[in-house]
């Protein structure tokens, strides 16, 4: 199937850039030095950027270095899976190592009923508002409609205890998860594990995406990529882990969690990378195909990850966050 940018069409010359891209990409990653990240800011609109919202200044100051270090996994829905849940008979699991990160790509954190704070991953989206980011439904679903944000904030590019760029704050009633998803619950809704958060403007008045940057969303492009580039926040960890493989079609082989993913094998990838996405190369950076989430909440081992697959449903969730249509939520 051929691979769609949210709000675009494919077109034979892009497909030929992206092709050269990727070999590009893919030569430079395995020896190991890598694009540098693209984080160019979008031109303002005529009338100047956002007015800093208290919002932000207030949850800067509450994230502090501690408390993000101390942050649990939001992803705590996991259960044992049914059926065997890791690498296949003789195959190859690509490494993981740790880095500082790329702008484009952070942590959600946030308080949960109990005042703990939880983590999961996430990534900017490009998006004509200039404030969408992707992550997991199992770690934004709790947030629908006008329930309490709890500090609920996106940190780009959290490394080491620091905030480069600053918290961005959801904005209230802006967290987009699909009806199906609230429906079924996480695992009967697997194939709708996704969900996108709409943040308000950083303490200095930027908007997250000319703050950082954003990577292209894909939807309809298909089970088998590579190279792809995963990256997440392991729970605690001062740094965000990245590896480099491949997809492919994985058809649910557990009646509890029905549905087609997109399956990945990548080692070290633990409770609290759900969210994090899979990236492909696109001309300029990054696309996203995927994110952690789906199948048994996205793996139960971490050598394997598993994504929802990005189809009609996810382009209309982003249509949906894009428009600001109101937010599913679950049934009253």
């Amino acid at each position: 199937m051929s691979q769609h940018p949210a709000g675009k069409s494919a077109s034979s010359p892009t497909r030929t850039r992206v092709i050269r891209h990727a070999a590009a990409v893919a030569a430079a990653l395995v020896l190991g030095t890598g694009p540098a990240p693209t984080a160019s800011a979008a031109a303002p609109d005529a009338g100047g950027p956002d007015t800093g919202a208290p919002d932000a200044r207030q949850l800067g100051a509450y994230w502090t270095a501690a408390r993000m270090a101390a942050a649990l996994p939001g992803d705590t829905g996991r259960a044992a899976p049914a059926t065997a849940d890791g690498p296949l008979p003789g195959e190859v699991t690509p490494p993981s190592r740790s880095f500082d990160g790329i702008p484009q790509v952070g942590a959600f954190f946030w308080t949960d009923a109990g005042g703990t704070g939880r983590s999961c991953s996430g990534s900017v989206v490009r998006s004509p508002g200039r404030d969408l980011v992707l992550s997991a439904g199992h770690c934004l679903s709790g947030y629908s409609g006008t329930s309490p944000k709890r500090h609920l904030g996106f940190v780009p590019q959290y490394h080491d205890g620091l905030a480069p760029f600053g918290v961005f704050p959801v904005r209230t009633n802006g967290v987009h998860v699909p009806q199906e998803y609230y429906d079924r619950g996480p695992h009967a809704g697997a194939a709708y594990d996704f969900g996108f958060a709409v943040t308000e403007a950083g303490q200095d008045g930027r908007r997250i995406q000319d703050a950082v940057g954003a990577v292209e969303l894909l939807t309809d492009s298909g089970y088998v990529h590579a190279p792809v580039r995963m990256i997440g926040y392991p729970s605690r960890a001062q740094k965000p882990l990245e590896c480099l493989g491949r997809t492919t079609r994985w058809v649910g082989d557990d009646p509890a969690d029905p549905g087609t993913f997109q399956r990945i094998a990548c080692d070290g990838f633990v409770s609290g990378t759900s969210g994090a996405p899979m990236l492909v190369p696109w001309p300029g950076g990054w696309a996203v195909i995927g994110v952690i989430g789906g199948y048994h909440i996205g793996g139960n081992t971490p050598q394997v990850s598993y994504s929802a697959y990005f189809g009609s449903a996810a382009r209309a969730l982003y249509d949906a966050a894009t428009t600001g249509a109101p937010p599913a939520g679950p049934a009253s």
